[in-house]
């Protein structure tokens, strides 16, 4: 039985989930959607999981994107993993969207709390929480992990569906369509360093360095990772992050996340 597990993660939470699951299974692939867009991706494997973060309630861009062009085996079994800090909204439902359109069923969803890492809203949570979260993380996996291995369909773990219609209409069928453009609200302080860690994590090359400085492309995926990685906290959304504590999973490294990149 053959795995490919895709993974789209800005922070590390998703990627931690993702080696957690490839784990639980012998010979499991470990592939970033940024490595695998491109029209007509051809898969093979038995078991395809695909691992993102929640944005705005809903689906990443780029995880839409990758599921548009995503090919897999008649027979294959298809999954989707969403960790969340807040709720999962209707991430689920929309991947389950995409891919019914292309004639590919999505047979279950599951969603992981992790530690939120919006710092537009909030905060990082201290560490004791977070800690607590990565060890419910753990039991989490091997229950999902079982229930992948017997192919098991039909659970999808959202909100109720009034909540996720709400969100969606308010927030995310009107909000997503902004997302390329969101990196206008980004800024710098004079505490930058000029050490161009910002350009190298950012996972779809959307912020370029001029005169040693990050200057945005406008096609962002509004993840953060340039905010969150900046060693002297010199990235800012608009007036909403200054003074917050910035996140990613101490699992993870800055080089993780430049891997990524395509």
């Amino acid at each position: 039985m053959s795995i490919s597990l895709y993974y789209f993660s800005a922070t590390g939470n998703s990627l931690v989930v993702a080696r957690d699951i490839a784990s639980e299974f012998k010979g499991a692939r470990l592939i970033p959607i940024t490595k695998a867009l491109g029209p007509g991706r051809e898969e093979g494997a038995d078991i395809v999981g695909i691992i993102f973060p929640v944005y705005m309630f809903g689906l990443p861009l780029i995880v839409a994107d990758f599921l548009k062009t995503l090919n897999v085996k008649p027979d294959a079994y298809i999954f989707s993993v969403a960790t969340f800090g807040g709720f999962p909204g209707r991430a689920h439902s929309l991947a389950k969207k995409v891919l019914k359109a292309r004639g590919i069923k999505l047979a279950s969803g599951f969603s992981v709390m992790m530690p939120g890492n919006y710092t537009p809203l909030y905060g990082a949570l201290p560490k004791e929480k977070q800690e607590r979260m990565f060890q419910k993380e753990k039991t989490r996996i091997k229950d999902i992990a079982q229930f992948v291995r017997e192919r098991k369909n039909g659970i999808f773990e959202e909100r109720p569906v009034i909540f996720n219609f709400l969100v969606y209409t308010l927030l995310y069928r009107a909000g997503s369509k902004r997302i390329p453009d969101s990196d206008k609200g980004l800024w710098i302080t004079d505490a930058c360093i000029k050490c161009g860690l910002c350009s190298e994590v950012c996972p779809v090359s959307n912020i370029e360095m001029r005169d040693d400085r990050p200057f945005w492309l406008n096609h962002c995926q509004h993840c953060m990772a340039c905010l969150q990685w900046c060693p002297v906290e010199a990235i800012q959304y608009k007036k909403a992050t200054i003074g917050k504590r910035r996140y990613h999973h101490p699992g993870v490294t800055e080089k993780d996340i430049r891997t990524q990149r395509n």
